[in-house]
């Protein structure tokens, strides 16, 4: 130990190694603790999670607890006047209601304007603003949300595909395939199924409850398993056969999309470089040479350019975007 000590290795480095090996060796005893075991990973869905609620819900209570959750009423109908909008807060995923999220709204909105009014000092900017921070970015928020979203439940949907045609190639009718798909399979995709077995067993038809689901997801994928089970359900035919080719056609348009994402990279790198080049330029300037920009803040002209430019920007990097962007 004296020869550690002689080349520099104090006790204070013994300190330090010491207490991060103990600090490792408890991150491993909590996981081992708390981690969920198999009788954490039975229900692996929220629609499955709520069924094990100690309230003891019916099932039909459940699809109702599940509706209101994304923004539905009671019969699966949209709630705000405004579709679009209501179509979109339940494609994102949100699970909280359309009221908690109107507080949230409101709450990321009095934040986010007190702290431009704040940071500028002026309130006529802080109201010019609202547009950007009322409008723009919740909506930009909600359309990121919901492509991750309709992103996992494609990657998902070629699975519950061959999960059904198993089923039914075992005997099962179509209802209990699906239902399959609600037991087995994780979020988004196990609680979407389960409602659409949930809505089969209390009335609903079944093509109108794969259309409800289409509603609630948006993938452009669905269009293709609801044409697929409608035209079976009215003029006949093997549908195992069908979803077998189904599935095959989804998987080689996923490929064909990520093919095409691939290639396509470099315009969206190019994009991305081009609008952080004038950010990040900017104050490196502002931290090499502070006084370089001290010429132009006091000229009311100087805003309206950068504001033009950023705008010029916004829309070149839109256009690029459009350019690099495939719909199938």
């Amino acid at each position: 130990m004296s020869i550690l000590f002689n080349y520099g290795f104090s006790p204070i480095h013994a300190l330090l190694i010491s207490s991060v090996f103990f600090a490792a060796i408890l991150v491993e005893l909590g996981y081992a603790i708390f981690a969920p075991g198999d009788s954490g990973k039975k229900r692996i869905n929220r629609r499955m999670k709520s069924a094990d609620n100690k309230n003891k819900m019916s099932q039909k209570g459940i699809l109702v607890q599940l509706r209101k959750e994304r923004g539905l009423d009671q019969d699966g109908k949209f709630l705000l006047p405004v579709i679009w909008l209501n179509r979109m807060i339940v494609q994102s995923g949100l699970t909280i209601g359309l009221g908690r999220l109107a507080v949230c709204y409101l709450l990321y909105l009095v934040f986010s304007s007190l702290s431009i009014l704040f940071m500028t000092g002026t309130l006529l900017i802080a109201l010019g603003a609202l547009p950007l921070t009322a409008i723009i970015i919740p909506i930009m928020w909600l359309k990121r949300r919901r492509n991750k979203k309709m992103a996992k439940f494609g990657s998902q949907l070629p699975e519950a595909i061959d999960l059904i045609t198993r089923s039914l190639k075992a005997g099962h009718p179509v209802p209990v395939a699906i239902s399959m798909v609600a037991r087995e399979m994780q979020d988004p995709i196990g609680t979407e199924f389960g409602m659409v077995t949930d809505e089969v067993t209390y009335g609903s038809d079944l093509v109108t409850a794969l259309n409800n689901l289409y509603e609630r997801v948006g993938n452009t994928e669905l269009p293709l398993l609801v044409s697929s089970v409608s035209i079976q359900s009215t003029t006949g035919g093997n549908l195992r056969e069908i979803l077998e080719g189904l599935s095959t056609v989804i998987r080689d348009r996923m490929k064909m999309q990520r093919k095409i994402h691939a290639i396509s990279a470099e315009g969206r790198m190019s994009a991305m470089m081009l609008s952080a080049m004038p950010v990040l330029l900017f104050i490196a300037l502002f931290f090499i040479a502070p006084g370089y920009y001290s010429g132009i803040w006091n000229e009311n002209l100087s805003y309206y350019l950068m504001g033009g430019l950023g705008v010029w920007l916004v829309l070149g990097n839109l256009m690029i975007f459009k350019m690099v962007k495939f719909k199938f």
